[in-house]
């Protein structure tokens, strides 16, 4: 058997513990193809004194600095963005391993990891390119990334009254949210926290965004979805005089006057997907449609 030399970076959940027991069949399946196995530095510490696995064969790799042919995400969802935010715009493509509850973005279940791993030996996937969106703050040095695969959202702090949040698309006025804040969307993000605020399921390769309000004030305004070459401009204003802007979950403070910018990144993410992956089917049953539950 000729062997392809391949590097994998691994990054998981350090948690939950239940989560990584399928980590070494992973490892196992990746050894048995004499790939080069690399695994997240806090991630390596977790499985050695967590789960006591024997991972001397394994490099050991800093977050910043993650380099492999392929990165594999062994979590749920969250884990996934958080890998994604890793890679960045380094263009390696991520494969979700779901060790969770309801995972989309994660394909293969922890049973099928080794037919994934000969699968990708074999040049037998596919690879989807996944929109993400950046935000720049004029008037803000913000302190995360900046960029999000799912959504970037604008947030009342705590106990704080509704914000005010004026939002153009390409310069021209669409309305002023009065509402607990407001979420822009990709794609991928659609089926998240957009949809659990009656946003719309958005098809990955549509090529379009999605605004959707958080509670708001009117009973008037739904969301709206806009090209994913648009964008969107946003000024809060909050009796606070602080708001919160969330980029795929990780949140911070900003300052009352700042002006947000919303636009598509200059990169994708790219998805390895079991050949046999089908969204529709996926989409189906992860949402329980057609399910009869008398």
């Amino acid at each position: 058997m000729v062997y392809i030399p391949l590097s994998f970076a691994l990054v998981g959940n350090v948690y939950q513990t239940e989560k990584s027991a399928f980590v070494q069949d992973v490892v196992d399946s990746l050894r048995a193809h004499q790939a080069t196995v690399r695994i997240e530095r806090e991630y390596h510490k977790f499985l050695k004194k967590q789960m006591g696995l024997t991972l001397e064969d394994c490099d050991v790799f800093d977050a910043a600095e993650i380099d492999a042919d392929y990165v594999v995400s062994l979590g749920g969802d969250g884990t996934f963005l958080k890998t994604a935010a890793m890679v960045g715009n380094r263009q390696i493509p991520i494969l979700g391993v779901n060790m969770g509850r309801l995972g989309f973005l994660a394909a293969v279940s922890p049973a099928t990891i080794r037919e994934a791993v000969d699968a990708i030996y074999a040049n037998d996937f596919i690879t989807e390119e996944h929109t993400v969106i950046g935000v720049r703050a004029f008037g803000h040095e913000l302190q995360g990334m900046p960029f999000a695969l799912n959504d970037i959202a604008v947030l009342k702090r705590d106990n704080a009254s509704m914000i005010s949040i004026r939002t153009c698309i390409n310069g021209e006025y669409l309305a002023t949210y009065q509402a607990d804040g407001l979420i822009v969307s990709t794609p991928t993000g659609s089926t998240a926290y957009s949809l659990s605020n009656g946003g719309p399921i958005m098809a990955p390769s549509s090529g379009n965004l999605c605004l959707t309000p958080v509670a708001p004030h009117s009973l008037n305004i739904r969301p709206i979805v806009i090209s994913d070459a648009s964008e969107v401009t946003l000024t809060v204003e909050s009796r606070s005089h602080n708001f919160l802007i969330a980029v795929d979950g990780r949140s911070e403070k900003c300052e009352e006057g700042v002006r947000l910018t919303i636009r598509k990144a200059p990169y994708t993410v790219r998805i390895v997907k079991p050949r046999s992956a089908r969204y529709f089917t996926t989409l189906r049953e992860k949402m329980s449609w057609g399910l009869d539950s008398r």
